[in-house]
This record gives C-alpha cells, sequence and structure tokens, in this order.
C-alpha cells in the first residue's frame, strides 16, 4: 500500500476503530479493535485477541470498502510474524567439496534443496560455529519468521535429513547467544530492553528519530537552496541516497550492516567461536 493511501486512511482512524468493531459485533467476534496505526508504509490494527480467520477477513473486507476507488492495491491481510530462532546440529564443520570451513552459500543451498524448509523464510543469514574448537561438527543458528503459534518452527524441530554420511537435527532454541546489537542506538553490547539513552536514533545517520523516519527528519533529505550545488529533497517514494559513516566502526555503511567491522569481530572470529562452545558446553 502506498503512503498516501495510507496517509489517507489513518486521518479518521477513530471512526474506523469504531466501524470495525461494529463490524465485528455482528459477525459475533469476541475480538474487538483496539487502535491502528502505521508501520513500514501498511496499517496495523492492534486488537485484544488473536485472530480466528473469519474475522481478519471482515477487517480486511471494511479497509477494502473504505478504500473503494484503491481496493485493487489493498495487500492481503495477515497477522503479525514473529521470529522463532533454531538450530541445526550434526553439519560437519569442514566440507568435503572445498575442503575448508562450510560457507554460508552451502548452508543456504542445504536449506533451499531439502523439503523440511520449503515453507520457511529465513530473516536473517545463518550464523556457523563450532560445537567445540577441536569438533569437526558445525552448529548452524537459523531465524525464521513464524506465527504467533509458532507452527513453522513446530512442523520442523527434532526432524533429522541427511548431509552426505552425517544426519542432522533441527532443535528449538532461545535467540541466538552471541553480542547483541541494540535496535535503539545501535550500539553492540546491550539490547533495546535495558538501552539508557531517551527516544531512539537513526541506523543511517544517528539521528533522533525512528530509522523509518529518516527521510522526514534528517537534514539531508530536506531541499537547501543556499548551498552550492543546491540540495534537493528526497522523494516521498524515494529512499535516502546519502551516504554515513557507521556509528560503531566509522565505515561507509549503515551500523546494522555485515561490513561493519564490529559484525565481523562479533560472529566470525577464532575467539568467538570459542565462546559459543563454552554457552553450548553448559
Amino acid at each position: 500500500m502506498s503512503y498516501d493511501i495510507t496517509k489517507e486512511f489513518i486521518k479518521d482512524s477513530s471512526s474506523h476503530v469504531v466501524n470495525i468493531n461494529c463490524a465485528l459485533k455482528a459477525i459475533k467476534s469476541s475480538m474487538i479493535a483496539d487502535f491502528i496505526h502505521v508501520e513500514n508504509k501498511g496499517i496495523v490494527i492492534t486488537t485484544n485477541i488473536i485472530s480466528l480467520g473469519f474475522d481478519l477477513q471482515e477487517i480486511e473486507k471494511y479497509v477494502k470498502n473504505s478504500l473503494s476507488s484503491n481496493a485493487d492495491k489493498v495487500l492481503l491481510a495477515r497477522l503479525s510474524q514473529f521470529k522463532s530462532y533454531l538450530k541445526i546440529v550434526g553439519i560437519p564443520f569442514i566440507s568435503k567439496r572445498t575442503n575448508s570451513c562450510i560457507s554460508l552459500d552451502e548452508i543456504e543451498d542445504i536449506l533451499k534443496n531439502n523439503y523440511l524448509f520449503n515453507n520457511v523464510i529465513l530473516t536473517s543469514k545463518p550464523h556457523i560455529i563450532k560445537v567445540s574448537p577441536k569438533s569437526n561438527i558445525a552448529i548452524i543458528w537459523i531465524d525464521i519468521w513464524d506465527t504467533q503459534t509458532r507452527s513453522n518452527a513446530k512442523k520442523i524441530i527434532n526432524c533429522q535429513f541427511n548431509i552426505s554420511s552425517y544426519i542432522a537435527t533441527v532443535h528449538g532454541t532461545n535467540m541466538n547467544p552471541g553480542v547483541p546489537q541494540c535496535k535503539n542506538c545501535w550500539k553492540w553490547g546491550h539490547t533495546a530492553g535495558v538501552c539508557h539513552i531517551q527516544g531512539a536514533k537513526c541506523v543511517r545517520c544517528n539521528g533522533p528519530h525512528l530509522s523509518e523516519h529518516h527521510c522526514h527528519f534528517a537534514w539531508c533529505c530536506k531541499a537547501n537552496d543556499k548551498i552550492n550545488p543546491p540540495r534537493l529533497e528526497t522523494k516521498k517514494s524515494e529512499l535516502c541516497s546519502h551516504l554515513f559513516k557507521c556509528l560503531n566502526c566509522k565505515g561507509k555503511y549503515q551500523a546494522n550492516s555485515n561490513d561493519c567491522s564490529f559484525w565481523k569481530h562479533c560472529f566470525n572470529k577464532e575467539w568467538h567461536t570459542k565462546e559459543y562452545a563454552k554457552i553450548w558446553d553448559n
């Protein structure tokens, strides 16, 4: 859904909440819409309980009717997605094909070609570690998009499959161990839940605003006729093309980029492999 359509709908959000609740009451649903907000250019409707399917269809029907002239541009309604954390144990750390450490490309090929992962979507690149410094067996940590009931993860947890002569097993786990990156200030070593700064910082320019609001508040995206050459305003439909330095390592990329030397230090160095092994042994 485009930004203009979303903005138009959200203007009368209080009336929409009332009308949605009337529609849900008419079909005898126990769901109640609490409030409406915008997230990633989409309309998010927060409710008191998880949707059972038929009430979600009723909400989708109402939104399309409210945007009658733009109904064809409304995507299918869906429930919020959650992350499930899994680890695959039993894959050899040294690849027979390359006679070196197994690569991310090989891991992604394994997942792509195995029927267990046909309907699984990764939220990020897998992390590869060793069971112990002297072992030839790897642990592959993967994060997947899941439903509120964790149905995608439940389908593959404890399942086994062959990798050459090895048997790999999928296990459920908590969030990957290691050094966290705060999604509030974008620095390493703590999570957003314990961050001490007030407000939030932009992952791109480190400005005092949410990352998704960068083009609205960042100086680089605002027009300025007094400089030479004049700076043009970044259009709402375009992404910011300006370059900034990573606030962690001062590299020419965003603070959450995999090119950041802090990220490489946390996940690719041998000392960190040993730290993972200690966690696994415990």
